[in-house]
């Protein structure tokens, strides 16, 4: 079955950098989109950041535009988020997703707290 397994969470101080990391397994993963959606508490989930199948394309929110990064490495089934410049309203945990025409599958999440 479809698994993803975020990891790299953690508390940063604000400005400070993290890279969060999610392996996919259970699929074939370089056939696949990747994305990045984040919770904040009391906030509905939003999408943060998207990649394409072979990593040509991507797509970020607004809010994230030009601090946060998201690659990937089909070779090891693991797509990164790379963070900069983190702000207090980053903090949320963050999930890793994928879907195809039968479901979207999420991991378990990865809390980010940036507070001085």
């Amino acid at each position: 079955q479809v698994q993803l397994v975020e990891s790299g969470g953690g508390l940063v101080q604000p400005g400070g950098s993290l890279r969060l990391s999610c392996v996919g397994s259970g699929f074939p993963f370089n056939k696949y989109r990747m994305n990045w959606y984040r919770q904040a508490p009391g906030k509905e989930r939003e999408l943060v950041a998207g990649i394409t199948m072979g990593g040509r394309f991507t797509n970020y929110a607004d809010s994230v535009k030009g601090r946060f990064t998201i690659s990937r490495d089909n070779d090891k089934n693991t797509v990164y988020l790379q963070m900069k410049s983190l702000k207090a309203e980053d903090t949320a945990v963050y999930y890793c997703q994928t879907f195809n025409d039968l479901s979207f599958y999420w991991g378990q999440g990865t809390q980010v707290t940036v507070s001085s």
